[in-house]
Formats: structure tokens, C-alpha cells, sequence
């Protein structure tokens, strides 16, 4: 019997933001889909409009799996994940380990398959930049959506989100916020007309 993909399946479980009031709450599950979602994007971004060769499918499987390793360690909010560099290795050793851990839940015909979500190798080393640059276009939406509903508690973490996202130094970025990120400041009605 296998663990792995029942494990998997407590993504919904988890939630972030945790030391911020949300109007409505995220999981890691529905994170990891929308970073999917914007990594494949970006890969389509990249490979359309500036010439690069990216696996776009590749990508959106990496962000899939992105965050999978909080279903052993919980999501640990950023301003303690990042507080110093101790505590910032520390914490990636934790989710190395927890990788491991959710790997040897697989039958060992399929390990290999998965190794690569939670070992980061060097031959996926472009397409996890552009699933921490779709993480952090995530974090941005996610600030966005909060202060439109209202939601005070999200107008620091918006301004310092949209700054973090104004500096990544990718062309597929930068596309992605002149083209589609200010439809996330759109009402639904504003979307249909």
C-alpha cells in the first residue's frame, strides 16, 4: 500500500496566509494549480513571444507539486521562512527531508517519476525559475484580490508583492504583467463586457 498520493491529496488541508486575515481562505492545493496555471503561461510566454525552448507541460507539473512538501511541514509563513539565513536552511533542509519522505511512500518503480518534484535538478534549473516567478505572481494575485474585497490586512503585502514581481528580470514576466495582470483588478462584470 502506498501513502503517497493520499498524502498528496491533504494539500487541501493546509492553509496559507495564516498570519493574515483573509476574506477568503487559500489552500496550498488551489495555490499550487493557479501557479500552474501562470508557470505553463510564462513557458508559453517565453516560447511565443521571446524565442526560448521551454517545456511548458514540464513546468506546470514542477508548480503542481511545488509546494507538496507543507502536507509534512505546514506552511511556514514567509517572514519566519525568511528571517535569517540560519533559519531560511534550516527550514530547506526540512522540506528536503520531507521530500524524501513523501517519495519513499511510492512503490519503487515510480520513485524516479516524482524524485525530480522534490529534488530540484540541474536540467529543470530554468523551468523552477519561472515556478518561483509564477509563485510570486501568485502571492501578488492573491494581495490583489484581498484588497479589492476591502481587505486592509493585504495593502502592505500588495506593495511590497507588486515590487518583488516589478523586479523579476524575465521577459515572460514582464509581458505577463503589462498583458494579464491588470485584469485581476477587473469586477466580473468588467471582465464580460
Amino acid at each position: 500500500m502506498s501513502n503517497f498520493f493520499a498524502m498528496v491529496n491533504r494539500m487541501k488541508l493546509i492553509d496559507r496566509w495564516a498570519l493574515m486575515r483573509s476574506t477568503a481562505k487559500e489552500n496550498i492545493a488551489e495555490h499550487s494549480h493557479g501557479v500552474a496555471v501562470i508557470a505553463h503561461a510564462l513557458c508559453v510566454i517565453g516560447n511565443k513571444k521571446f524565442g526560448k525552448s521551454l517545456n511548458a507541460e514540464r513546468c506546470a507539473v514542477l508548480a503542481l507539486y511545488h509546494d507538496t512538501t507543507e502536507v509534512i511541514t505546514g506552511d511556514m509563513p514567509t517572514p519566519v521562512k525568511y528571517y535569517n539565513e540560519n533559519i531560511k536552511n534550516v527550514y530547506k533542509d526540512i522540506e528536503k527531508k520531507a521530500g524524501e519522505r513523501l517519495i519513499a511512500m511510492l512503490p519503487d518503480e515510480f520513485k524516479e517519476d516524482y524524485a525530480p518534484f522534490f529534488e530540484k535538478r540541474e536540467s529543470d534549473e530554468e523551468l523552477w525559475k519561472i515556478v518561483k516567478a509564477a509563485d510570486k505572481i501568485g502571492a501578488l494575485i492573491k494581495c490583489i484580490e484581498e484588497c479589492r474585497m476591502g481587505n486592509r490586512e493585504f495593502e502592505i503585502a500588495l506593495k511590497s508583492r507588486r515590487e518583488i514581481v516589478d523586479n523579476i528580470d524575465m521577459p515572460e514576466v514582464e509581458y505577463f504583467r503589462k498583458e494579464f495582470l491588470p485584469a485581476y483588478e477587473l469586477t466580473l462584470d468588467e471582465h464580460t463586457k
